[in-house]
């Protein structure tokens, strides 16, 4: 029969025995802890408000965006500046005229949250002077891969405090439509 030292024995046996004693061994505990700490409470689930069309945009409400990605053959994009609106829900409301090199424009009325990576949706189309409802319109996320720098950057340079996360105060965001607010303002840190 083989020997063993009796330290692994004792390690083998001593388990065994104080199971059958029926006492707990070690600092092990039987229950599992529970999924979530008790200190940690569940937020309250992020809720859209109410939302009214605005009326038809005045031709001298119209503020132009000073958008970086513009060139000579794009779009440009103007907000109405009169109906800019932060709703209690978070959400900055606006008017967007785009107009083509041609004069053609296309009017529309938006959401936008000011989330890390940043949502919007689209709530209506315009023509002949009045808002159409988009029916099942939902928040679209804000990519660099797709394409759409205009919500790229109304996120992150006009409509919202960087690294915060919240709206700009309206008449900020004016200012940033026409390129009054300096880098540092925009960055979302406070003056010297």
């Amino acid at each position: 029969m083989p020997r063993f030292p009796l330290v692994i024995l004792l390690s083998f046996l001593l388990p065994t025995a104080a199971l059958s004693a029926g006492k707990k061994f070690g600092q092990f505990i039987d229950e599992a802890e529970p999924e979530i700490p008790a200190s940690i409470q569940e937020g309250k689930q992020w809720e859209e408000g109410q939302v009214a069309l605005p009326p038809w945009p005045a031709e001298a409400d119209l503020v132009e965006i000073d958008l970086d990605s513009r060139s000579a053959a794009n779009f440009r994009y103007f907000i109405d500046s009169r109906h800019l609106k932060v709703g209690g829900d978070g959400v900055v409301r606006y008017t967007l005229v785009a107009e083509s090199p041609s004069g053609a424009r296309n009017i529309t009325f938006e959401g936008l949250r000011c989330t890390p990576k940043g949502t919007y949706r689209l709530y209506a189309y315009g023509s002949n002077n009045t808002f159409t409802p988009v029916e099942g319109g939902d928040w679209q996320p804000i990519s660099p891969q797709t394409g759409d720098r205009l919500h790229k950057e109304l996120h992150g340079h006009f409509l919202c405090i960087s690294r915060a996360f919240t709206p700009r105060p309206i008449k900020d965001m004016v200012r940033a439509f026409k390129g009054q607010i300096q880098g540092r303002e925009n960055d979302g840190f406070l003056s010297d």
